[in-house]
């Protein structure tokens, strides 16, 4: 390892920071509150990532990663995780593609094997290409049985005109049609490389032995070549865009999004408060939770009046500006008017009068309550110390609960005000045929 560093953070546990001579960065944490520990590794590409033509090729690549290597032919993996109690997973998202493994912690090391084996020797054998072609568009297909799913997706590319989050994860199914082994495997071979990954363990493990084991599975590993930017920015939005969508669903949806900062914006941590005042507390990670929303601004409005059955915001962090959302599911016999003015009503509300101190105060306690939840386990400490390197830093991870109690009333205004107009909406109608 070089550029090595001991930090201590306040969320607790010291980390051990580095990288590889190959460029792949390691971030080290012990805990020995059980004889457990988990293996991630992250890469810095998702559908953030791909252009039109290639949407969705992310996606398809973590899949077939699973398919198998010489050493290690599809499924023996798979079998040797169940012999030695683990459990393992991979997943894709719009700023990174992960996998991992949790073992009993004198196990790990099937962990480093298969990662640093995938990483470079993934067979893409072109039978099993096609066939997972067949497999990622019933994926998609099972999707748009969905019409919250498809007027969501519809928004998306509504609010984006240019930046790639306006494409799904999934991918557009013209491209899933067309794309073909070669497309995938040089988007393997340019994103999936050692100067594109970080590595992250968090277990029942000493430090310094894991970063050797670690250099001594990944350090041989060729760096990949260099990887292009991502340079497209969204242009500010200067007109309201508008989505009515029809279907055979007699269920009545409504979206409403607006554009909202990246997670290292000084807004990011009002707004993650102002969301959990609307409709409750998320848990901000991947395997997060969320709190009671029936006492919570939106649920009051809308739930309670019989407006709607069901209501939420939803406001995430990533690595480009976003969105901050607003979902609703209609009551019988209500118009999608009478429920888009409910929730302007509350944005109006919490724009013009300052949030009272009780009810902040409450909103950042859910908040440290979920994010405590979602960082308790050593497979959720690690996921969390990846995600974070990803869309910002380690430091912005360790930094979360100062940065959360710090937000004020007055910062809680300031964002409604600036996020929040008319103007710079995007509203979705679902509406039953």
């Amino acid at each position: 390892m070089e550029a090595e560093i001991t930090t201590r953070g306040q969320n607790g546990g010291s980390l051990r920071k580095g990288s590889l001579d190959n460029g792949m960065q390691l971030i080290l944490k012990e805990s020995r509150t059980a004889p457990v520990a988990s293996f991630w590794i992250f890469y810095r590409v998702g559908s953030r990532n791909e252009m039109p033509g290639i949407t969705g090729i992310s996606h398809w690549v973590e899949h077939m990663l699973f398919k198998g290597t010489e050493k290690y032919p599809q499924g023996a993996f798979d079998k040797a995780v169940a012999r030695a109690g683990g459990a393992f997973n991979g997943m894709t998202w719009q700023d990174w593609t992960t996998y991992f493994e949790t073992f009993p912690a004198e196990r790990i090391e099937l962990a480093l094997d298969v990662e640093s084996d995938r990483m470079a020797n993934a067979i893409f054998d072109a039978e099993e290409t096609e066939s997972e072609r067949t497999v990622i568009i019933s994926e998609r297909e099972g999707s748009e049985n969905s019409y919250r799913w498809l007027l969501n997706t519809e928004m998306q590319a509504a609010a984006f005109q240019t930046h790639p989050y306006r494409h799904p994860v999934i991918g557009w199914k013209h491209d899933l049609l067309t794309m073909g082994r070669n497309d995938l495997y040089d988007h393997y071979r340019t994103f999936y490389a050692p100067n594109n990954a970080v590595a992250v363990a968090v277990g029942d493990f000493d430090s310094e032995r894991m970063a050797t084991r670690i250099d001594q599975y990944f350090g041989g590993l060729a760096a990949g070549p260099t990887v292009p930017d991502m340079r497209m920015q969204e242009e500010e939005q200067r007109a309201e865009r508008r989505i009515v969508l029809r279907g055979a669903d007699q269920t009545s949806y409504f979206g409403l999004a607006f554009h909202a900062p990246a997670a290292q914006h000084t807004d990011f941590f009002p707004l993650t408060v102002l969301d959990s005042i609307l409709s409750g507390a998320k848990g901000m990670g991947l395997f997060g939770g969320s709190s009671s929303n029936r006492s919570n601004r939106l649920y009051r409005a809308l739930v309670d009046t019989e407006l709607a059955v069901g209501v939420s915001s939803s406001f995430m962090p990533t690595i480009d500006p976003y969105l901050f959302g607003f979902h609703a599911t209609l009551a019988q016999g209500v118009t999608h008017q009478q429920v888009e003015d409910a929730i302007w009503a509350e944005i109006h509300r919490v724009q013009e009068e300052p949030v009272a101190t009780e009810e902040l105060e409450k909103a950042i306690k859910q908040t440290k309550a979920q994010f405590a939840y979602s960082s308790e386990s050593v497979t959720n400490q690690a996921y969390w110390l990846g995600f974070s390197e990803m869309i910002a830093d380690s430091d912005w991870f360790d930094a979360w609960l100062v940065n959360l109690e710090a937000v004020t009333a007055e910062d809680v205004q300031r964002v409604s005000r600036t996020w929040f107009s008319r103007g710079k909406q995007t509203v979705g109608w679902y509406l039953p045929e």
